[in-house]
């Protein structure tokens, strides 16, 4: 079984993140908006922006959960294959950095 994560964007240009085993029913239930409930319900229509195919169900939420927790700009760099970009935007802000301990 082919597992999917992929993130959508919407007419508000938010994107949302999910895995699904089947892309082509998960994006036609997010496009015609099947459930008028979720948030994504009145930001239709959506756009499929980034795909990425597993074999492997952990492998698949884990890397779902993980750009869960990216901001949208880290996504962005995802989904535009800028990998400096995707790099800086990696990089600890906290104050506790150990680079930003050696610039003081």
């Amino acid at each position: 079984m082919s597992l999917w994560v992929y993130t959508l964007e919407y007419s508000d240009q938010t994107l949302y993140t999910g895995v699904t085993n089947n892309l082509e029913r998960r994006f036609n239930e997010h496009q015609s908006g099947f459930n008028e409930e979720p948030y994504t319900y009145v930001r239709r229509p959506v756009r499929l922006v980034y795909a990425e195919p597993f074999s492997d169900y952990k492998l698949a939420y884990e890397w779902e959960r993980k750009l869960k927790g990216w901001s949208a700009q880290k996504k962005w760099a995802l989904i535009e294959e800028n990998w400096d970009k995707l790099k800086e935007l990696s990089v600890c802000q906290n104050d506790s950095h150990y680079l930003k301990r050696f610039k003081r």
